[in-house]
């Protein structure tokens, strides 16, 4: 009996001492295995979503090569300048994104069916930044507007997307509000996940946002 105790005993102390010797190992394992593939995810999801916003505009420039562009950072400090003539925002996505939320003051403006009536009455040199989602609708209305004679337009890079990503304010009606319709589950992946609505799938004639 006693000798079947000591053995008892003696696995268990062997067990833990295995036991004990994984967990020093565990540390180590962490810090050179599992927290450099942590770090290179993160890096690969942004640079990811840099890569896409540069594609996208690529590809808008292509199409549409007299298009204007107004970075976010500039229109950030233009519409803090009121010394400057502030321009329209003209949003150029569906009535169902826009509902969900929009740049302040912004004017919908669908591409897919576009209207004079937002612009009525402005002289044709009058500042405008048209914005989609990432970029391909507002350079399709402003391709628009300037075939309609209007000069002094410009599409806003990355659009909303971009605009959200960077913790930019967007509204609801005039209530700031956190979250920005995602077009799809495709396209939604270049919306960091805090800003990213929960919403159904659209489809336009058009098949990028």
């Amino acid at each position: 009996m006693e000798e079947r105790l000591e053995d008892e005993g003696g696995g268990r102390w062997e067990r833990a001492r295995r036991a004990s010797g994984g967990r020093r190992w565990l540390g180590p394992f962490l810090v050179i295995v599992v927290v450099p593939i942590l770090i290179g995810a993160v890096v690969a999801l942004v640079l990811g979503r840099n890569l896409g916003f540069e594609a996208v505009r690529r590809r808008t420039v292509h199409k549409f090569p007299d298009i204007q562009w107004v970075s976010t950072a500039e229109l950030a400090t233009w519409r803090e300048d009121g010394g400057r003539t502030q321009p329209l925002l003209l949003d150029a996505r569906s009535k169902v994104e826009y509902q969900v939320s929009h740049l302040r003051d912004a004017v919908l403006d669908d591409a897919a069916r576009p209207s004079l009536r937002p612009v009525k009455g402005l002289a044709p040199n009058h500042p405008i930044v048209v914005y989609g989602s990432v970029g391909y609708r507002g350079a399709r209305l402003a391709n628009w507007l300037g075939r309609q004679g209007f000069t002094n337009v410009r599409n806003l890079t990355g659009g909303i997307f971009l605009w959200a990503n960077e913790d930019r304010p967007v509204f609801r009606d005039t209530r700031p509000v956190s979250e920005v319709h995602p077009y799809d589950h495709r396209w939604g992946l270049l919306l960091v996940s805090r800003v990213r609505a929960a919403a159904p799938d659209l489809q336009t004639p058009f098949a990028a946002p």
